[in-house]
C-alpha cells in the first residue's frame, strides 16, 4: 500500500514585470499555452469549433511521420495530386520526390498539392488518410476537431478549436523532424526554392515555427512557438486579422507573466523515511529531477511525498522509491520520481549478532 510520508508547502510570489497586462488580441479565438506542461496562460473562446484553413496540415505533417512509409521514400507524383488551386509547390505529374521533401513543401510554404501527395501516397487513399487524422485527433484528445481535408482547403466539415490545436501543436514540437522543418526559414528542395509563409521566423525573436493558414470562411489562422530562456510556449489565433502582432503580444505576456520557476530541485533533500532492516533508522529522500512549471505572481505551488511501500534495506542511492506529486493553485500539475539520496545498508542483522556475540563472551568471562 502507497503511503503519504510528508505534505511541503512551497508559496511562489513572483514579481510580473511592468507591462505585462492580459493582453487584447484582433482574434475569434485566441490561447496560449506553456508546451512543456501543456499550462493554459491566456485564452479566449478557446473551445469554439471554427474552420482552421491550412494549419490543418499540421496534422497532416504528424500521420505522414509517424504512420507513413519513412522520410526517405520516394513518391512518383499522380496528375490527380498536382494543379490544387490555392499555395502549391507545383508539382509536376512523373516526378519523384520523397516524403520529406514533400513535408518541407506542406509545411513552409503550403503546398495543397503536396497535401494530396502525402495524404495519398502514404495511405493508398486520401480517404484512408483522413481515416489515420481523425484517429489521431482522437488520440491527443482533440474533442472538438474534424479532419474532412489534408490541405485545409475545403471548410466544409473541417474544423478545430483554438484548444485542440495548441494540444496538436505539442504533439509536433514533440517530433524532431517536424520541428526541424517547422523552424527552417528556407530551403532548396527538389530544384526548388522554398521560403517559409511564417513572418514571424524574422519578425520576432526565438520563434520556432509553426503554421499559417487562410480561406474565405476561416480567414487568418496562425499556430506559433517560440523558445526563451529554455522555456516554449505556444500561441493559437483563429480568424485574426492582425496575427503577427497579436501572437507577438501574445507570447510576450506568456513570458513575462508565467516565466519557469523552479518548484522541486533534483537532488534537494526533501525529507527522510524509516526504513528496516538496517543500522541506518532513517533514509534520505530526494527528487529525482528538477519540476520546472511556469508560474505567475500570486500562484501557491504545493508538492507531497508519497513511498510506494515502505522501505526495507538495502536500498542504494538514487533508487525509485515514490513520487514527487505538484499541485499549483490546488490543480495537479504534475510529478518526478522520488529516490533515495543516499544508500542503506541490509546490516541490522549483521550488527545483532556481533553484539550477541561480544554479549555471550562478556557473560561468561564474568560468571
Amino acid at each position: 500500500m502507497k503511503r503519504v510520508l510528508v505534505v511541503l508547502l512551497t508559496v511562489l510570489c513572483l514579481g510580473v514585470p511592468a507591462g505585462a497586462s492580459a493582453p487584447g488580441d484582433s482574434a475569434s479565438a485566441a490561447i496560449v499555452v506553456d508546451a512543456a506542461t501543456g499550462r493554459v496562460l491566456y485564452g479566449h473562446d478557446t473551445e469554439v469549433e471554427r474552420p482552421i484553413a491550412s494549419i490543418t496540415k499540421l496534422m497532416t505533417a504528424l500521420v505522414a511521420v509517424e504512420r507513413g512509409p519513412g522520410l526517405a521514400t520516394e513518391l512518383t507524383i499522380r496528375p490527380e495530386w498536382t494543379g490544387i488551386e490555392g499555395s502549391s509547390l507545383y508539382l509536376r505529374a512523373g516526378e519523384t520526390l520523397t516524403v520529406e521533401e514533400l513535408l518541407y513543401g506542406l509545411l513552409l510554404v503550403s503546398g495543397n498539392d503536396a497535401a494530396e501527395a502525402l495524404a495519398a501516397g502514404c495511405a493508398g487513399t486520401v480517404d484512408a488518410f483522413l481515416v489515420w487524422m481523425n484517429e489521431k485527433a482522437a488520440e491527443l484528445g482533440m474533442e472538438h476537431s474534424r479532419f474532412s481535408s489534408p490541405s485545409g482547403l475545403e471548410d466544409e466539415g473541417n474544423y478545430s478549436t483554438a484548444a485542440d490545436m495548441a494540444r496538436l501543436a505539442r504533439a509536433v514540437l514533440e517530433n524532431e523532424t517536424l520541428q526541424r522543418i517547422c523552424s527552417t526559414r528556407s530551403a532548396s528542395v527538389a530544384g526548388r526554392v522554398l521560403v517559409n509563409h511564417n513572418k514571424l521566423l524574422w519578425r520576432y525573436e526565438g520563434c520556432a515555427g509553426l503554421k499559417t493558414g487562410y480561406t474565405d470562411q476561416a480567414g487568418r489562422t496562425l499556430v506559433s512557438c517560440a523558445v526563451r530562456d529554455g522555456q516554449t510556449l505556444i500561441a493559437v489565433t483563429l480568424n485574426d486579422g492582425d496575427d503577427w502582432a497579436d501572437h507577438a503580444a501574445l507570447l510576450d505576456y506568456g513570458f513575462e507573466t508565467y516565466p519557469n520557476e523552479t518548484v522541486v530541485a533534483g537532488g534537494a533533500i526533501l525529507g527522510t523515511a524509516p526504513v528496516s532492516g538496517s543500522v541506518t533508522p532513517l533514509v534520505l529522500l530526494a527528487a529525482e529531477e528538477d519540476f520546472v512549471y511556469p508560474l505567475a505572481e500570486g500562484d501557491t505551488a504545493e508538492w507531497q511525498l508519497t513511498l510506494d511501500e515502505a522501505l526495507s534495506a538495502p536500498l542504494s542511492a538514487g533508487q525509485k522509491v515514490g513520487t514527487v506529486s505538484v499541485t499549483v493553485n490546488g490543480a495537479p500539475a504534475g510529478s518526478v520520481a522520488l529516490v533515495c539520496a543516499a544508500p542503506a545498508a541490509n546490516d541490522r542483522a549483521e550488527a545483532q549478532s556481533l553484539w550477541e556475540r561480544l554479549w555471550t563472551g562478556l557473560t561468561g568471562w564474568l560468571f
